[in-house]
């Protein structure tokens, strides 16, 4: 079990970009949570099998007609208790 702690920039405000990664998230069965950020940036923490967190950032990377990916911080950081953390989630 690996968690990525990550800041997207780029074009990803105002174009669904939090609610695509919620559906790659689902897609590779991975938890955690994504946010806006004030300075216009998007964070968010990514747990799961590390290979399916590979493949949910490699997928995130790429984005689509609307969204651009410019760069992405990535860290390791500790787990959290898998109990404690259901799905994936969209934070306000």
């Amino acid at each position: 079990m690996t968690r990525k702690h990550i800041v997207a920039r780029g074009r990803v405000q105002g174009v669904g970009f939090r609610y695509i990664c919620q559906s790659i998230a689902s897609k590779y069965n991975v938890t955690g949570w994504i946010e806006n950020k004030f300075d216009g940036s998007v964070e968010m923490e990514v747990q799961g099998l590390e290979h399916r967190v590979d493949l949910f950032i490699e997928e995130v990377k790429k984005g689509n007609r609307f969204v651009r990916v410019d760069s992405l911080a990535i860290h390791d950081i500790p787990s959290v208790n898998a109990i404690d953390e259901r799905g994936f989630r969209v934070r306000y």
